[in-house]
């Protein structure tokens, strides 16, 4: 584990979930993400759910959140409501990569 510029344990993480929806599936992957989007908002040690749209033409969607911990992470993912509502994911995406890390350092940009 590292720890953050005040020398404190880092114990964020930060997950990153790439997907490419299918042609034509966007409104499908919308849909599911609202309710994928509601689950996780009251989830004990969720920080933050970001959703980027592609700006190209590659169907290249990013989910990315924060959480407290690995451990809040885990609970959630794996969760039976979590796997009832990411099942029927297969139909609108046709490759995905999940990757998670620890926060070890964070800089923020002047606010303007």
């Amino acid at each position: 584990m590292g720890t953050n510029h005040q020398g404190q344990t880092a114990e964020k993480l930060s997950v990153v979930f790439a997907v490419r929806v299918i042609e034509g599936g966007e409104q499908g992957f919308l849909d599911l993400y609202e309710q994928l989007r509601k689950s996780v908002a009251g989830t004990p040690g969720h920080i933050v759910e970001r959703l980027g749209a592609p700006a190209d033409d590659s169907r290249q969607w990013v989910i990315t959140s924060e959480w407290r911990t690995a451990e809040d992470f885990f609970a959630w993912q794996q969760s039976e409501e979590h796997r009832e509502l990411v099942a029927p994911l297969r139909q609108w995406v046709d490759q995905r990569q999940s990757m998670r890390f620890h926060v070890i350092k964070e800089t923020k940009g002047v606010a303007s």
